[in-house]
């Protein structure tokens, strides 16, 4: 073996794509339970590996040298093996720092909340305090000696600056919850956070919405892995190359969510785009119609709108917002409601499907939309919200070839 990542469950790993992006070069996934650790090292059979929880901290003796910094934090994520020699570094280091300086350009005099008091807390005081921090408060759930509880961060530290979160909450599947409320916090000037699925927690959405530049990890994830490459082959990558592998997994990962009145050819597009791409295609009306078993029109019928958007935004929250790679078909309402748009922006880009009034065809099926005037009501009613609400806007009065090559021009962007 020449490249790989050593873990104990190692199947949702990003790194083999991270890499394959960086250099064509062979990069193997490597499960041991912990018994096969220490003889894995020793018989220094590969060229370098990346090393993940839980194994970061057992690797530290079994090396020949280990940096500064990673001393400092007390783990290792990369080992190089030089001639026989095992080198060791941590470049989660540089992968967090990299996502607070794209957030900020220093934080020197600022006060900085650590949310998390395990591997990653540790990387991050680092990281603050080599940019300069003029306070690190570090926030456990116990308290325990050298940290505040998260009610001692709430009425003690609320004139906090800059917020890391590093512990799991708002990870997927328990991707609706959050570690804090932000209101709190009234001289937030930034905020990382160090999940990465989803693409943007739920308090990285809180916090944009407030106006606060946030970020999710997986900034940080991509810059780890380019610096780990830099070890590998001892050699300096542009940082051009790394916003462009950057990007490119955020767009493989980040879902097309089309929005617009009924009939504007969301679900026609979307079906266009997922067998040009190679896409799974979601439409959330036939997702509502398979949970209640029966018709949309017959849903609004006898139990009504406000039941339906009840229902509209559970499928959203429950089935549609942990989705990646995706294309997503909303229904005509579904960005109605505040939570949804978050909700499907947490890993989707919102496009509007922007089709003029006289192109769009009223149907006996749409209970919103089944006559001339009540679309052209709707659209009355709903067009500065589809607009508000969607990260772009696309011209959907064209044909459908051709609405489809903007949205992904525009998705690309």
């Amino acid at each position: 073996m020449q490249y790989g990542l050593l873990g104990k469950v190692l199947a949702h790993s990003f790194s083999p794509e991270i890499h394959a992006l960086i250099g064509d070069y062979d990069y193997k996934l490597v499960e041991l339970t912990e018994d096969r650790v220490e003889p894995f090292l020793k018989e220094r059979d590969f060229k370098a590996i990346n090393v993940t929880i839980p194994y970061k901290q057992k690797v530290i003796p079994l090396l020949d040298e280990v940096s500064d910094s990673a001393k400092a934090i007390g783990a290792v994520n990369t080992v190089v093996n030089r001639d026989g020699k095992l080198y060791g570094y941590n470049t989660d280091f540089d992968g967090l720092k990299a996502l607070v300086e794209s957030l900020i350009p220093t934080l020197e005099g600022l006060k900085v909340l650590i949310l998390g008091s395990g591997g990653t807390s540790h990387t991050a005081q680092a990281v603050a305090k080599s940019m300069g921090a003029e306070k690190i408060i570090v926030a456990s759930i116990e308290g325990e000696e050298g940290t505040v509880s998260y009610e001692e961060a709430k009425t003690l530290h609320c004139d906090t600056d800059f917020l890391i979160n590093t512990t799991p909450c708002g990870m997927y599947p328990n991707i609706h919850t959050v570690a804090v409320d932000l209101d709190i916090f009234k001289n937030l000037k930034a905020l990382a956070d160090v999940v990465y699925n989803p693409l943007r927690t739920e308090l990285v959405m809180r916090a944009l919405e407030k106006g606060i530049p946030a970020k999710g990890g997986l900034y940080m994830l991509v810059m780890q892995g380019i610096k780990a490459a830099e070890h590998f082959f001892c050699r300096e990558i542009e940082k051009s190359k790394a916003d462009e592998i950057f990007n490119t997994i955020i767009k493989r990962r980040e879902n097309i969510v089309l929005s617009g009145m009924p009939s504007c050819g969301k679900t026609t597009v979307g079906t266009f785009l997922a067998e040009e791409l190679g896409r799974p295609l979601y439409d959330i009306d036939a997702l509502i119609v398979k949970r209640a078993g029966c018709e949309i029109s017959e849903i609004f019928e006898k139990k009504g709108e406000e039941y339906f958007r009840d229902l509209e935004s559970a499928v959203i929250a429950e089935e549609v917002a942990p989705l990646t790679g995706a294309i997503i078909a909303t229904g005509g309402g579904a960005v109605l409601r505040d939570e949804n748009v978050k909700n499907l922006k947490k890993n989707g880009k919102v496009i509007f499907l922007d089709r003029e009034l006289s192109l769009l065809t009223p149907t006996a099926s749409r209970p919103t939309a089944s006559d001339y005037e009540a679309m052209k009501k709707r659209f009355e009613q709903r067009y500065e919200r589809y607009i508000s609400s969607a990260d772009v806007r696309v011209n959907a009065s064209l044909s459908v070839p051709e609405v489809a090559e903007n949205v992904k021009k525009e998705f690309l962007k």
